[in-house]
């Protein structure tokens, strides 16, 4: 599949926290950093999901922001 979003990252899901409606998804990137992502129950379960699975994290966004006092 070719995608037109620029930041993909590659790593393997570390742990799935599984809600009622949303599961909470660490992915583990191959330089050790971490992403968290929260997707649907319903994708989780489609996308096979499991700790130890290779992924691909996409990131389509126009702003980030952090901040601090």
């Amino acid at each position: 599949m070719r995608l037109s979003t620029r930041n993909q990252l590659t790593g393997t899901v570390s742990a799935i926290k599984p809600g009622a409606v949303m599961s909470v998804v660490t992915v583990e990137l191959d330089g050790g950093q971490q992403v968290v992502a929260s997707i649907t129950k319903d994708a989780t379960d489609e996308l096979e999901l499991a700790p130890g699975k290779p992924v691909t994290v996409l990131v389509k966004s126009t702003e980030v922001m952090l901040g601090v006092e």
